[in-house]
């Protein structure tokens, strides 16, 4: 496992801390992209990393993804439902909160699934 903070725009290019942390998540099964509720647009910052990560290495993207969308306990149900509808498609996703607990079985859960298969 590797935790990989701050990936941003133009990693790839070495911006930030960019291929030195880039290079880690090569050795990596699962890939597990953690975004805020509170974040302008999850789809577009989760659509930045699938970037950054086809313009390093495009193989990466052959990599089984999960996403967890962090600080769930700042939202009511019904906001958690509207950012529901706004999440990208075809990635399993899970809301979690790590100071309310919400879901963090769960994501293990689906973490160890994927990495069986």
């Amino acid at each position: 496992m590797a935790d990989i903070p701050g990936i941003i725009e133009g990693a790839h290019e070495g911006r930030g801390l960019g291929t030195r942390f880039l290079r880690h998540i090569e050795r990596n099964s699962v890939l597990l992209f953690m975004i805020p509720a509170d974040s302008d647009d999850i789809r577009r910052d989760y659509d930045i990393l699938l970037g950054e990560l086809t313009q390093y290495n495009p193989e990466l993207l052959d990599k089984e993804r999960l996403l967890a969308v962090t600080k769930c306990d700042m939202l009511d149900d019904g906001l958690l439902e509207e950012l529901r509808a706004h999440l990208p498609e075809g990635i399993p996703s899970v809301f979690i909160s790590s100071v309310s607990g919400l879901n963090i079985a769960r994501l293990k859960d689906m973490l160890w699934e994927a990495l069986q298969r």
